[in-house]
């Protein structure tokens, strides 16, 4: 059976040996410290957001005369605007 000795009086070459011992991973866990956002700061992506949502359809509204006319925003005019 080996002899007791503290932790304080090991040598250097022991305590490097307990200590790796010791040691192990974290695992799936990661242990950086995390913030929740700030509902109430602007949020630039979050504004930009519209662009890239396939639902939303951007398009122009414009009545000339009374005949409505639709023109889709993001492509260039065919021919000559009504």
């Amino acid at each position: 059976m080996e002899k007791y000795i503290p932790y304080e009086k090991l040598s250097k070459k022991e305590k490097r040996k307990r200590d790796a011992l010791r040691r192990s991973t974290w695992g799936p866990l990661n242990p950086v410290t995390r913030k929740s956002e700030n509902s109430r700061a602007y949020n630039r992506r979050k504004a930009q957001s519209w662009k890239n949502d396939s639902n939303s359809v951007p398009f122009v509204f414009a009545l000339e005369g009374h005949i409505p006319i639709y023109r889709h925003v993001c492509t260039a005019p065919k021919g000559p605007l009504v």
